[in-house]
């Protein structure tokens, strides 16, 4: 088949250093220091839902079979090519000869089987164990060609094979990949300093370690708005993609021998997420009051600065098949006060809002609770770090209310999962999944994905708030930035710094 290559979009920064601080200029064009929100549970993107993993180790240090790039396209990384039949439901790989492991152990088609049947394992703690719970069989074809099996057509399966989720790992390693990760990227773990940094640095080893031009990369862990831009105005990092600066933009980009600012679109989804089981959330008119309560445009104004697109269902403008929900419901407070009316529910009712440390979340929630405030109902905002959010929340699905962004693109089948936290059951909407998987032809499946965006608004899952808009600060000189954003990754392979 033919793949279509695109080469990353160089940032275009002035080159001049003239006012750029004396920290700056000390700066070794071999290393690189990066801002990140969430510091990761962990360094296993197959054992936790932190999209933080994989803004640290997707690429850099794991790798996949398939590669997306900025644009969304699908280009090969572990595998040099692949066929795929007709019917979508079978796909060879062939694999790239002479791969191996940082612990020396060597990359080829049983690692691929081990890898993804242990991905969809019915003890597998991968999020997206679904996608590999239908592959049906994985048959090692030789040393360096694989074919996989499906029980189940599905036309995006390239895609989620570059995903986080979908990494290559050594049989020997799987038990320490958390805290000390093995995989067959260009960088290796070098330290991590908890509560403050992580750093990776370049793998000798790699098998083109002369195209890699960052030798080292340090993490910094900076979850404060505010602290964001002090760091980057004081030149602490270099680069912080997904910074939440929106409000300090101006003293970067009066600044253009300094810095440079690209603004990414995504395939996030913002959403207050709605606990479906709690009574009175489980009525379909409560859940309806709760998003006819929310002004989706001051949401994106508050947490966002602007920089966002509102949304009525769980996919984003730019998709295939995408249609605009955000009528379903719409923002009409005397309708919200009519619905709780007609559920029965005495107000004011009582709910707990959990807010994770993300400052979209932070900023969103104190105006969503003034929002709810004016329809009955008294959102009681807790503020927790992470790990509680991903235990409290994520895990154990205690909470009413929170406020979270859903990074993945194509995660739709979270609403067919049984036990998501979010609790959303539907018979109608699996059916309906399934046959957007099984549709191979564009336009009916276009029609389907119209049809499921369309039946999650009519069920008021959650409130959609808005598809994100990215903002990325970085030093004028540092060059192979991502344009836009599909997935959350800190790609350094392609990161360099341009000469003086």
């Amino acid at each position: 088949m033919s793949l279509r290559r695109r080469s990353l979009l160089l940032s275009t920064g002035a080159l001049a250093v003239a006012g750029i601080s004396p920290l700056v200029q000390a700066q070794s064009p071999r290393g690189l220091r990066l801002g990140i929100t969430l510091e990761p549970p962990g360094l296993d993107p197959t054992a936790s839902a932190s999209s933080s993993i994989a803004e640290i180790a997707l690429y850099n240090v794991y790798e996949t079979l398939t590669k997306i790039q900025p644009d969304g396209s699908v280009t090969p990384l572990l595998a040099e090519s692949w066929e795929v039949s007709d019917d979508v439901r079978a796909f060879t790989f062939r694999l790239r000869p002479g791969v191996t492991f940082h612990n020396g152990a060597a990359f080829d088609a049983k690692t691929v089987q081990f890898s993804l049947q242990r991905a969809g394992a019915q003890d597998s703690t991968n999020k997206d164990r679904q996608i590999f719970a239908n592959i049906q069989q994985i048959v090692p074809v030789d040393a360096h060609t694989v074919r996989l099996e499906l029980k189940n057509a599905d036309s995006d399966l390239l895609f989620k094979l570059g995903m986080a989720t979908a990494i290559m790992v050594e049989t020997g390693s799987v038990a320490q990949n958390r805290t000390q990760p093995v995989g067959t990227g260009p960088y290796q773990l070098e330290s991590w300093r908890k509560g403050a940094t992580l750093t990776l640095r370049k793998w000798a080893g790699y098998r083109q370690a002369n195209q890699i031009s960052i030798e080292r990369a340090t993490f910094q862990f900076i979850s404060d708005a505010a602290a964001q831009a002090a760091a980057l105005l004081a030149g602490d990092v270099d680069v912080f993609a997904r910074a939440a600066v929106a409000r300090s933009l101006s003293a970067f980009k009066q600044q253009p021998a300094r810095f440079q600012v690209l603004v990414s679109n995504s395939r996030a989804k913002t959403i207050l997420a709605i606990n479906n089981r709690q009574k009175p959330l489980d009525d379909v008119r409560v859940r309806r009051a709760i998003t006819a309560a929310i002004d989706r445009k001051a949401i994106i104004e508050a947490a966002a600065d602007g920089y966002g697109v509102p949304i009525g269902s769980h996919y984003v403008p730019g998709m295939p098949g995408y249609i605009d929900a955000t009528t379903t419901v719409p923002y009409d407070v005397a309708a919200a006060k009519q619905l709780l009316a007609q559920a029965g529910v005495t107000t004011p009712l009582s709910l707990r809002l959990i807010l994770p440390p993300a400052p979209y979340a932070r900023q969103g929630g104190e105006l969503v609770a003034a929002m709810l405030s004016q329809v009955g109902i008294q959102a009681r905002i807790q503020n927790v770090e992470w790990a509680q959010w991903l235990s409290g929340v994520y895990t154990n699905r205690d909470y009413d209310l929170s406020i979270i962004s859903h990074v993945e693109p194509l995660d739709l089948d979270n609403y067919t999962k049984p036990g998501y936290y979010w609790g959303y059951q539907s018979d109608a909407f699996n059916a309906l999944y399934t046959r957007i998987q099984q549709t191979v032809d564009g336009p009916v499946r276009n029609q389907l994905l119209a049809q499921a965006q369309q039946m999650l608004a009519d069920d008021a899952v959650n409130v959609w708030l808005y598809q994100p808009q990215w903002l990325t600060v970085a030093n004028s000189r540092i060059r192979g930035l991502w344009a836009d954003m599909p997935i959350f990754v800190n790609d350094l392979s392609s990161i360099s710094w341009a000469s003086s």
